[in-house]
């Protein structure tokens, strides 16, 4: 059974860190922890009942309110959340990024150019005072949506 539970927004990753060194140390029935990156402030966790998320998430840190919210989700209902999308099918040429790797990490840009071959992204600094393009993997960089 899958249950979502609430977090601290942006402390995802450290919350499932947590609970997957406790689940290993206590010897829980916890099947997987997921993170999706479009729901914020959620965590995804499987296990063979309540009972035994109810244990793994007591007294760990960024857990919020009681932890569980709501009942069992179903897989069918998950489904638009866990399907994998193509990273470089998802880029185009003028659309707003956030550079989140590399020197100009935190950096709004404009993408110029894909290279679905190498997987590359030309881009420009929008606040940048010189527009110089800057050609980076497509892993560093997250859609804006405007």
């Amino acid at each position: 059974m899958i249950y979502t539970v609430r977090t601290t927004v942006g402390q995802e990753s450290l919350v499932v860190d947590v609970l997957s060194h406790k689940v290993g140390k206590e010897d829980l029935n916890i099947y997987s922890i997921a993170v999706i990156p479009g729901l914020k402030g959620y965590i995804l966790i499987e296990g063979d009942n309540e009972i035994t998320i109810r244990r793994a998430i007591t007294g760990a840190s960024h857990v919020k309110g009681r932890g569980i919210v709501g009942g069992a989700v179903k897989v069918d209902e998950l489904s638009t959340l866990l399907e994998a999308k193509p990273l470089m099918k998802s880029i185009k040429e003028g659309m707003k990024v956030e550079l989140i790797a590399g020197a100009f990490k935190g950096e709004r840009a404009k993408v110029l150019r894909v290279n679905d071959t190498k997987e590359e992204v030309t881009v420009e600094l929008v606040e940048a005072a010189v527009k110089i393009p800057v050609t980076i993997h497509a892993e560093h960089i997250r859609i804006i949506k405007e």
